[in-house]
Order: C-alpha cells, then sequence, then structure tokens
C-alpha cells in the first residue's frame, strides 16, 4: 500500500515537472487542441488578417502611387518619386497619415514643369489616377467631407 501511495506521488511529481517545463499556456494549447471523438465543431475560430492584407481600395492606391513614382523617377524627379514611395509605404502602418502624406504630395506634383506634351499627358493621367484613388479612400474612410459636384 505504502509503495503504490510513494508511486502515485512520484508519477504526480513528474507530470508536475512536466507541466511546468512545458508553460502553461502551451499546456492549455495542447490539450485545448486535442478533440473528443464524436463532438461536432459548431464555431469556427475565425483566421486572423494576413499581416500584409490590405483594403482593395488602399492597394489600388498604392499601385497608383508606385505607377507615378516610377515615371517620375524615370524623368528626373527622384525627390517627388521618393515623397510618393515614402507616403505609399505609410498606408501599411498608419493609412491616414498615408493619405495625408499622398495629397500633400499630390499637391507639389503641380509644380512640376514638362515640356514634352505626350509626357505632360502621361503625367496628368498618373496623377489623375492617383488623386481618385485617394479621394476614394479618403471618402471610404470617412476622413474628409467631400462635395462631389
Amino acid at each position: 500500500m505504502l509503495d503504490a501511495i510513494v508511486a502515485l506521488v512520484v508519477v504526480l511529481l513528474v507530470v508536475g515537472g512536466i507541466l511546468v517545463i512545458l508553460g502553461p499556456r502551451n499546456v492549455w494549447r495542447r490539450i485545448s487542441g486535442l478533440r473528443r471523438p464524436g463532438m461536432p465543431v459548431l464555431i469556427e475560430a475565425r483566421r486572423p488578417r494576413e499581416a500584409g492584407a490590405l483594403n482593395p481600395k488602399t492597394q489600388r492606391v498604392v499601385v497608383a502611387a508606385g505607377r507615378l513614382a516610377n515615371w517620375m523617377r524615370s524623368h528626373g524627379h527622384d525627390d517627388v518619386a521618393r515623397d510618393i514611395r515614402a507616403a505609399a509605404a505609410r498606408l501599411n502602418g498608419n493609412e491616414a497619415a498615408g493619405l495625408y502624406a499622398l495629397q500633400t504630395t499630390l499637391r507639389r506634383i503641380r509644380v512640376v514643369n514638362i515640356t514634352d506634351t505626350a509626357a505632360h499627358e502621361r503625367l496628368r493621367a498618373l496623377v489623375a489616377d492617383l488623386r481618385t484613388a485617394v479621394d476614394d479612400r479618403f471618402e471610404q474612410l470617412e476622413l474628409l467631407p467631400f462635395k462631389r459636384p
């Protein structure tokens, strides 16, 4: 009888030691991860949103900003291209701040002088595309009041 009690205490101490080594969170995850046979799962856990997943309208802003930045860089306006890329990068962390930065940079593009008419038209199209995408996302986030004609 005494040997059975000693064996039970030894087993409990060994199991307790293993639980301490694994830690309470790991043990709870492993225990909760075990499913009982025959028990249907009625509620599925939601998958967390992927780290790099952006709203489709935000993705549209990022793509338009990338196109405009590439065009500006290829035409010798590296400082404006750098500002556009920095503002677009801010969209991941703080979307509102990134949108405001893009809007400020778009105002700055108005003073860029282009002598070639075809290049000027391409610049206007790229700026209009980015401005539309930024305005749409602003409106969706309800950051600014918009008055559409």
